[in-house]
């Protein structure tokens, strides 16, 4: 006999149906599993065999294999121990096989037949809504699944609950989505005192989503406003809480079912490898900047990261995906993210200051900023000099704007731009704009467009910088509640551009 029940297997954030088969039949006693599993899913009939010896249901003296179908698509990880025991059980009658067969299920079993929590239930959920099936998982993986209200989410905590559940005997209840997390108080842009430019430069981006590089002495408060851009963002929407989410339920990173409308914030240390900035590993697993996605990705002391690390960003920058290719994995994750640079002007980290003159100047910081390649410089669209406080100054009260006071003006730059592009595909900010939609939408002033033309020739503005720019002005005009992108919207945003 032959029955068969469903699980999924991931590529990235989507989850492939997997059908699990299992034919019990005459011959040497023997407990096999193909379709291409990795050494956590061959050891999953050891896990099996003693969670049904602790439930006191012997395997019968017969020959049992075990099939994953599609069978060319590498199957990782430890959840399908419970569809592999649920069409078991279905073979030797049991539990119902036209029921097993009605559900989507994952779960790592015990020894003794508990069900332990498994990454990715939030997708899971998803493919099963897609297919109208039903989803079976670990109970505290139920209150992730059940945002996906499009199906039921049944959710377990031992497998003889399944088995109960599945002849009849005691009804499992339907999971229940978790707790939506509320944002915790981030610090406070108010507590930064001075350094007036390069908060506006950061309202800027915040506003349209764009990529700016904070250049300064130690010390000068480059990482401190840092921090504190995730304050300025307004939350995030449903569409974007449950897109993140489903990245971070496959990293395993979703705090007991919880979705959060707090905008992600990723601060990786500058000796972080490719792997972890990108994507990769064992399963191609997420990096920093697909579990930035719709966030904020500061990284600190950003000459200090491998070449091979910065270089790697240039393409996701601008296609907002990453495609991570290996031998056995290609996978595509989701990267829109606003990324916040950080450095000093040179290696000892005063270029720029007078009274403490670097002794190597100008060669130290040519050299040490070389290390940024052209192309990846090119694609900041705000780069500003972050100068020393005075001493002074720290003594005097801050009187600084509060993060709330521009959260406001940002969120409403944001809401003029959501409107303007509604029913656009893949655009939500200006960052995303280009084309024709950009030459309609940011189209400048005749003064406008003359100062554009006479800067863009004078300094030799490449075609992204130029677009960037009319991009960055856009943004300005926003936040402002212009219509039209004005003479002195370009002349703020090209001083954003040239000025390092």
């Amino acid at each position: 006999m032959i029955s068969r029940t469903y699980t999924v297997a991931f590529e990235g954030v989507d989850a492939r149906l997997v059908e699990v088969q299992c034919a019990v039949t005459p011959g040497l006693p023997a407990f096999s599993i193909v379709g291409l599993p990795n050494k956590a899913v061959s050891e999953a009939k050891d896990r099996v065999r003693a969670a049904l010896t602790s439930l006191s249901i012997a395997l019968p003296a017969k020959r049992i294999t075990i099939n994953m179908s599609p069978a060319d698509l590498p199957k990782e990880g430890s959840h399908y121990d419970l569809p592999i025991a649920l069409s078991l059980l279905a073979a030797i009658g049991a539990v119902p096989v036209a029921d097993v067969e009605q559900f989507i299920s994952l779960g790592e079993l015990s020894l003794d037949a508990k069900l332990i929590p498994v990454n990715g239930c939030l997708p899971a959920a998803m493919t099963a809504a897609t297919h109208t099936r039903s989803l079976i998982c670990p109970k505290s993986c139920g209150a992730e699944a059940a945002w996906v209200d499009a199906t039921q989410i049944i959710g377990a905590e031992t497998l003889l609950d399944v088995v109960k559940h599945l002849s009849g005997q005691s009804v499992l209840p339907t999971a229940t989505a978790g707790e939506l997390q509320i944002p915790q108080s981030m610090p406070d842009m108010a507590d930064v005192k001075g350094q007036e430019r390069a908060k506006r430069a950061l309202e800027i981006a915040a506003a349209g989503r764009h990529h700016v590089m904070l250049v300064g002495t130690p010390g000068s408060g480059k990482s401190m406003m840092a921090s504190r851009v995730a304050g300025l963002l307004p939350p995030l929407s449903p569409q974007e809480a449950l897109e993140t989410s489903m990245i971070h339920s496959v990293a395993g990173m979703l705090d007991e079912g919880g979705i959060s409308r707090a905008r992600p914030y990723r601060d990786p240390h500058h000796t972080a490898s490719v792997p972890a900035i990108v994507g990769g590993g064992r399963g191609a697993k997420p990096g920093e900047i697909s579990l930035a996605h719709n966030g904020v990705l500061f990284m600190d002391e950003f000459p200090e990261f491998p070449k091979t690390v910065l270089e790697t960003l240039r393409q996701p920058i601008e296609t907002g995906e990453i495609a991570i290719s290996r031998v056995n994995a290609h996978v595509k994750y989701p990267c829109r993210f606003m990324l916040v640079a950080a450095a000093n002007p040179c290696k000892c980290g005063y270029l720029t200051d007078p009274s403490r003159a670097c002794s190597r100047a100008p060669i130290c910081g040519e050299d040490y900023m070389g290390r940024i390649s052209g192309p990846l410089m090119d694609r900041f669209d705000l780069r500003v000099d972050v100068p020393p406080v005075e001493f002074q100054d720290l003594h005097m009260p801050a009187n600084g704007e509060s993060s709330a006071a521009i959260a406001a003006r940002v969120a409403s730059a944001r809401a003029i731009q959501m409107e303007r592009y509604e029913g656009v595909s893949n655009v939500t900010v200006n960052a995303d704009i280009q084309g024709e939609l950009l030459q309609s939408v940011a189209t400048p002033s005749t003064d406008g467009a003359d100062l554009l033309n006479s800067a863009a020739d004078k300094f030799r503005l490449t075609a992204r910088g130029y677009h960037r720019v009319l991009r960055v002005a856009r943004t300005i005009a926003d936040l402002g509640g212009a219509d039209v992108v004005e003479r002195h919207h370009i002349a703020e945003a090209l001083g954003y551009r040239l000025n390092a």
